[in-house]
């Protein structure tokens, strides 16, 4: 079924999901790393077509695939979910390339710059307070960001696509209504069709890397991007967005 709104309130549960979200990913540049020979479109079409099997072996196991066709046949909820998978799709697409061309510091410095954007979104557009504690956070993690940026010379345009992208990103997904896991798998099913497109391509004109070693490690790609994803979704839904954007700084990045 569609999910109800929720009260825009901090949980134990979500703190827990939003905390293992972001130390997983902080392992991601190291099998990114493994994959810096591949172009970062193929990367990206493998993450979503072997990322459908691991969300729908969930939803079985769950016992939750009809609130997947529910979802399917509410055109509110499918516009949104279209919305969040483009955005996605852009950050993963940019991810992928910066550490596939050396610049994984580029990448680090948007996602450092990314929870100020998110707080600023969560204060602006769900009117929600800070604590503190929580703005002397802020204050220096903006300060850092004032010392960094001027060092890189400028801003790098892969800080700015992932600060953008993930952001509008998180803002987005926490308005999806639909559970974590069917709002991740309507994702990959809305994105399927093109990656099968772009890899039936690339086969065809005998540019495809799935073969030996790199086969395994394209197939691995639905396991490191889905198991964080759908971890990361269960903590949007029952945090704040700013809670959320905050905790982004404990990911070892």
């Amino acid at each position: 079924m569609i999910e109800a709104a929720r009260e825009n309130t901090d949980t134990p549960q979500g703190l827990a999901f939003a905390i293992s979200a972001y130390v997983l990913w902080g392992f991601l540049p190291l099998y990114m790393k493994l994959l810096a020979h591949i172009p970062a479109a193929e990367v990206v079409a493998h993450r979503v077509l072997w990322s459908v099997p691991v969300a729908g072996l969930l939803l079985v196991v769950l016992g939750r695939t009809s609130d997947l066709r529910a979802a399917l046949t509410s055109p509110r909820t499918l516009v949104m979910a279209c919305v969040t998978a483009a955005l996605i799709s852009v950050n993963w697409g940019i991810y992928v390339w910066s550490i596939a061309s050396g610049h994984a510091l580029d990448a680090a410095l948007g996602y450092y710059i990314n929870p100020l954007f998110s707080i600023a979104l969560g204060a602006l557009l769900l009117r929600e307070r800070l604590t503190r504690t929580q703005l002397a956070a802020i204050v220096l993690a903006a300060a850092a960001v004032v010392v960094l940026t001027p060092e890189a010379g400028r801003l790098p345009r892969a800080a700015g696509g992932l600060t953008l992208s993930w952001g509008v990103y998180a803002f987005f997904k926490k308005m999806l209504p639909v559970g974590p896991i069917q709002g991740f798998m309507l994702e990959v099913l809305i994105l399927t069709p093109p990656a099968l497109g772009y890899l039936a391509y690339m086969s065809a004109t005998g540019g495809t890397h799935f073969a030996g070693f790199d086969m395994l490690l394209l197939m691995g790609c639905g396991l490191v991007t889905a198991v964080p994803l759908i971890v990361y979704a269960n903590g949007a839904k029952l945090l704040r967005l700013s809670t959320i954007g905050i905790l982004q700084y404990i990911a070892p990045r």
